[in-house]
């Protein structure tokens, strides 16, 4: 039986169909890619990113107003902060952060039969599962930032 931490779920985020699971290692697994390769996590609140890394200070504006943005800091971990407006923020806020990856093999489109065979828990949303836009990317370093996507 899954602990009810390392359960992967289902779920429609602020961006598209994904995955989330408090593991990474299950997720990677999911996908199949190798588990050296990090993995998103994604955050309530602004307060919860901090208790993972730092926001160069160069950047700190930036972060705060970027919706659907994820940023990998200096330390190499990529996170998303989930705003209040988004119908993803009252899943998340349940748990503060959660891994999280798109619903699909690596490479590949969504397929909800797939996503939903490897989902201990389907979290319906009002709409139906919809594949958005996934979100941009930023790396950042201590003065620059570069877009990945």
């Amino acid at each position: 039986m899954t602990k009810s931490s390392e359960k992967v779920y289902l779920v429609q985020t602020d961006t598209t169909v994904g995955f989330s699971s408090s593991s990474d290692e299950k997720l990677s697994g999911i996908k199949q890619r190798p588990n050296s390769q990090k993995m998103l996590q994604t955050v309530d609140s602004f307060k919860t990113l901090n208790s993972f890394t730092r926001v160069p200070k160069e950047h700190r504006k930036r972060v705060r107003h970027s919706k659907k943005t994820t940023f990998i800091y200096p330390n190499g971990n990529s996170y998303r902060v989930i705003f209040q407006d988004s119908d993803f923020y009252n899943f998340i806020k349940k748990f503060k952060s959660l891994y999280s990856t798109s619903a699909n093999l690596t490479g590949k489109n969504f397929d909800e039969i797939f996503a939903k065979e490897k989902s201990d828990v389907i979290v319906y949303s009002k709409d139906n599962f919809n594949e958005t836009t996934a979100s941009t990317i930023y790396k950042l370093s201590k003065i620059k930032k570069k877009k990945i996507r």
